[in-house]
């Protein structure tokens, strides 16, 4: 699947280091919780659908480990790092088993058709 990302050539050398360095603690933060759990469930704060995943995944009985990146209205910039690196335009951002699988909606599909269970067997 590929998609389009420009190339590191197509960058002037003098801001390499700033585009590879912009923000990466909060994204190591989360590939580390990502290397560790099976689950886990990237949200932010007064947005509904990081709940909602959540919830789902309770009431399937699936533990998680939830990362909570502030509100609409602050650390939106760090979160943009998280969007850059996935490619994954909303919150939550749920991974299972090391891979993303969408947000709330497509977790709710996992879980109804069976295959969140056989993705964490």
């Amino acid at each position: 699947m590929p998609r389009p990302v420009l190339a590191e050539s197509s960058i002037h050398p003098a801001i390499r280091e700033r585009i590879a360095t912009h923000e990466q603690d909060i994204v190591k933060e989360v590939q580390a919780a990502v290397a560790s759990n099976a689950v886990v469930v990237v949200g932010m704060g007064i947005n509904p659908m990081p709940k909602r995943a959540r919830k789902a995944l309770d009431a399937a009985g699936v533990a998680y480990q939830y990362l909570e990146y502030g509100s609409y209205l602050n650390t939106w910039r760090k979160r943009n790092a998280l969007k850059l690196w996935t490619g994954w335009p909303t919150f939550p951002m749920v991974f299972v088993k090391g891979t993303l699988v969408g947000g709330a909606t497509d977790v709710e599909k996992l879980i109804a058709s069976g295959e969140l269970k056989t993705l964490l067997a």
